[in-house]
């Protein structure tokens, strides 16, 4: 990859990052003013003793949660992401194999041009990894127990390569607040739902009159709004992991020159049939390979591109083999012409 593509690829994260912090804080915007706008159209026929919505106080609460949950995210979310994990930082390496993996993080550091990220370690024996934090500066690379007991020392460079291309390029600000925004819309949705059904049925027709049919419109949007937008976050996040897995998987390749022994190292993870239990669902696609049972993420086809959260094993393999060969070819001599 070259010096221009890459930084371009930083350049556009950056500004995903951003647009994804606008379009998180419109849609609570959204469920919040849309809310009392429907309430405004509801209510503002009702007789004098009755109640009229006037204060926007839905919006008014929606956008201050909105706004704290954003800041929190990029301030504490890489932080929340290795809590809920379990993870505990390597300081000290106390064993031959800590010491391998430190010596592995700080070459590949070294490879990519960046500092040095804090190592976590994950008691979980099936094999995985992520990286997260806000920037080259913050970043932090998590590996599991399992993972060391199962590759070898080129193997292990090659999936500390992947996770420091995250990191260079950037995917790991975006996929850190997306594994926070994500949760955090699902919440909202629920706890909107919840209010729904145990205010809905008070105030709702007044005086005999038919209810304003404007505000019908809007409280129906509002409501589609709430139920769909858990699954357009998870989708979003899905494919925005799914494309960096393979700009990832590249980079390692590049930073190594040894593309087979990531092919190897997935290999191997692939073989490992059990969950990563310690990482939830909802910061899947910040890991190497998908933390849950990967069968839907074995497979090919449309519904695998909309459910699952990494490509598939096999065409990952299939492609750094490839560049492995055409390495081995362009290297190798080329026979004289007689």
């Amino acid at each position: 990859m070259s010096d221009g593509n890459l930084f371009a690829q930083q350049e556009s994260n950056k500004k995903k990052s951003v647009w994804l912090v606008v379009g998180f804080l419109l849609f609570f915007a959204w469920i919040g003013f849309g809310g009392d706008l429907a309430l405004y159209l509801e209510t503002r026929s009702y007789p004098p003793e009755r109640y009229h919505h006037v204060v926007p106080w839905i919006g008014l609460i929606a956008g201050s949660l909105a706004a704290g949950i954003a800041w929190f995210a990029w301030k504490k979310g890489p932080g929340r992401v290795l809590a809920a994990t379990g993870a505990q930082e390597l300081i000290s390496p106390a064993t031959p194999e800590l010491q391998r993996l430190d010596n592995v993080v700080e070459e590949m550091a070294i490879a990519a041009g960046l500092p040095k990220p804090k190592i976590w370690i994950i008691a979980d024996q099936d094999p995985n990894a992520f990286a997260t934090g806000r920037d080259p500066f913050t970043a932090h690379i998590a590996v599991t127990e399992g993972l060391l007991a199962c590759l070898d020392r080129d193997e292990l460079q090659g999936v500390v390569a992947h996770e420091m291309a995250h990191i260079r390029n950037y995917d790991i600000r975006l996929m850190t607040l997306l594994a926070a925004m994500v949760g955090v819309v699902a919440l909202m949705s629920d706890v909107m739902r919840q209010f729904l059904r145990f205010g809905g049925g008070r105030g709702g027709r007044g005086g005999g009159k038919k209810g304003n049919p404007l505000a019908l419109v809007v409280l129906v949007l509002w409501l589609v709004s709430l139920v769909l937008a858990p699954l357009i976050t998870r989708l979003l996040s899905m494919a925005v992991s799914r494309k960096r897995e393979f700009l990832a998987d590249a980079t390692s390749a590049q930073l190594t020159r040894n593309p087979v022994a990531l092919a190897s190292a997935l290999e191997k993870i692939e073989g490992h049939a059990g969950a990563t239990r310690a990482i939830a669902r909802g910061a899947a696609h910040l890991c190497i390979v998908d933390p849950g049972e990967r069968k839907i993420a074995d497979r090919e086809g449309f519904v695998a591109d909309i459910l699952a959260s990494h490509p598939p094993m096999r065409l990952r393999i299939t492609r750094l083999r490839g560049m492995g060969y055409a390495a081995e070819k362009q290297a190798s001599p080329q026979a004289l012409p007689g």
